[in-house]
């Protein structure tokens, strides 16, 4: 069984923002899987699912994008699992726009909401995927960007962004992180 943690934050206001991109890839998985994340459990909302072969969780805390680690921690514990099962995907401001990372392991890059997991789980050893959302322009403030709703002109190369980020998690769990490196890990700037 593999946990699938979308990192954002919950409310109306937040829906459609940079910060919510784990959110966006966790109920485009869900739609593919014909589930609906919805069910309150262990301070997230939750749906079972099986794709590409794999039982799933597919999960969206609720505890806001700086405390997400409680979440994930109490997730884990709950589905009896070890942090080895688990894949967050997050916004990245560093990386270019519309391109996609994942790897296995490694720290924070700044991200609180990665920060959080890391700080709750008490390890740096769990799958993440990261969707870049740097700006084409200078920013004041990269915590006021993050939470500003995306411009309709952004919509069309999002929704391609959220696409490609669900074809690599399925990639993931049916071939393996390395091949999903191998074929997503590249900067396409939208």
């Amino acid at each position: 069984m593999r946990l699938i943690v979308g990192l954002g934050n919950p409310g109306v206001e937040y829906q459609f923002t940079p910060h919510n991109l784990g959110f966006l890839v966790v109920d485009r998985l869900a739609e593919v899987a014909g589930v609906r994340v919805q069910r309150p459990e262990a301070r997230s909302l939750l749906a079972h699912a099986e794709m590409e072969g794999t039982p799933v969780v597919l999960a969206k805390p609720l505890t806001y994008m700086n405390l997400s680690g409680l979440a994930v921690r109490d997730l884990l514990a709950q589905l009896e699992l070890d942090p080895g099962a688990l894949l967050v995907i997050s916004d990245d401001i560093t990386l270019p726009r519309g391109s996609l990372r994942i790897r296995c392991q490694g720290g924070a890059g700044g991200h609180l909401g990665l920060e959080s997991v890391i700080g709750a789980l008490g390890t740096e050893e769990f799958a993440r995927l990261r969707l870049g959302v740097a700006p084409d322009h200078p920013i004041a403030d990269a915590a006021e960007f993050v939470l500003r709703p995306f411009r309709r002109a952004d919509l069309k190369p999002l929704d391609e962004q959220i696409e490609r980020a669900a074809e690599a998690v399925r990639v993931f769990l049916r071939d393996g992180p390395e091949k999903a490196m191998n074929l997503f890990n590249r900067s396409d700037e939208l």
